[in-house]
């Protein structure tokens, strides 16, 4: 049985409302300078659960696991774009990607999925700051 706790939900709300990605850390130290008490394990394994749903997507930055509201919709039919300076996550159509991946099945016996893949690099805002 799942419990939905006024907890859960003030971490839905944090990762809902947040613009790019956070971490475990950031969503315990929100919600304690919110007045809420929450266990580092707590979020943990409330994060998990919403892995394990597609809500949130996780990747690795500088930080270490960060995670990113996936949405409410299936997140699985774009490319996934992380920027390794400032964490933003773009969702992305592509057509020389779609036929990359044709080309990797075709040629190499092997589909890529999309909703696990993200290729990481620099955005253009943090690529104008050089």
């Amino acid at each position: 049985m799942v419990y939905n706790t006024k907890q859960k939900k003030l971490i839905l709300e944090y990762l809902k409302n947040s613009k790019g990605h956070v971490t475990a850390g950031d969503i315990v130290k929100h919600l304690t300078d919110s007045g809420t008490k929450v266990g580092t394990s707590t979020v943990y394994r409330f994060l998990d659960r919403l892995l394990e749903e597609g809500s949130v997507r996780r990747f690795a930055s500088s930080e270490g696991a960060c995670y990113q509201w996936a949405g409410d919709k299936e997140c699985k039919n774009h490319y996934h774009f992380v920027c390794s300076r400032c964490g933003a996550l773009l969702h992305v159509d592509c057509g020389e990607l779609d036929r990359a991946c044709e080309h990797i099945y075709k040629e190499h016996n092997f589909t890529v999925d999309l909703g696990n893949t993200v290729f990481c690099g620099v955005c253009e805002k943090c690529a104008s700051k050089r």
